[in-house]
């Protein structure tokens, strides 16, 4: 036999087929749903995945403020910015920042389980994450996903 009888066949930037994923995120644990997003985001429950390749659907979240932290991590965790000037280590806890922007947890827990890479930050474009139920995504018509389904 001098031929293979199969083909692997790799994902790129024009077969990649990019979908639109709707997560709500009322009463679901924070890491559980930022591992699902970001494998969706990455597209890796799709067959054609591809390590190096954009391939992954757009995700929208919605209800953020409505997200849990299991045991003490409201209080416990902080997060850490720095402004740039010496001595400006800025600190903040999960409960101060679902205050003022409940949006921004779930990008950090999302980012961070991203690649540190130029494909990463790209990935993390696709992902639209609203304070409340309301999103201006409805013309692309996004599939409903439950998370207590997905594994």
């Amino acid at each position: 036999m001098d031929s293979l009888s199969y083909k692997t066949i790799s994902a790129n930037n024009e077969t990649a087929t990019k979908g639109w994923i709707l997560i709500d995120a009322e009463a679901q644990v924070l890491g559980r749903l930022a591992s699902i997003a970001a494998k969706f985001a990455r597209g890796k429950y799709k067959t054609n995945y591809t390590p190096h390749v954009d391939c992954g659907d757009n995700v929208i979240i919605i209800n953020a403020e409505k997200i849990k932290l299991t045991g003490t991590k409201m209080d416990d965790k902080y997060y850490i910015r720095y402004t740039g000037h010496p001595g400006g280590q800025r600190f903040t806890s999960p409960r101060k920042l679902l205050e003022k922007q409940p949006e921004r947890i779930i990008e950090y827990a999302i980012h961070g389980m991203l690649p540190k890479t130029k494909l990463g930050r790209e990935i993390n474009r696709n992902v639209y994450i609203y304070a409340g139920s309301e999103h201006p995504h409805a013309a692309q018509q996004p599939k409903t996903i439950n998370l207590n389904e997905v594994k």
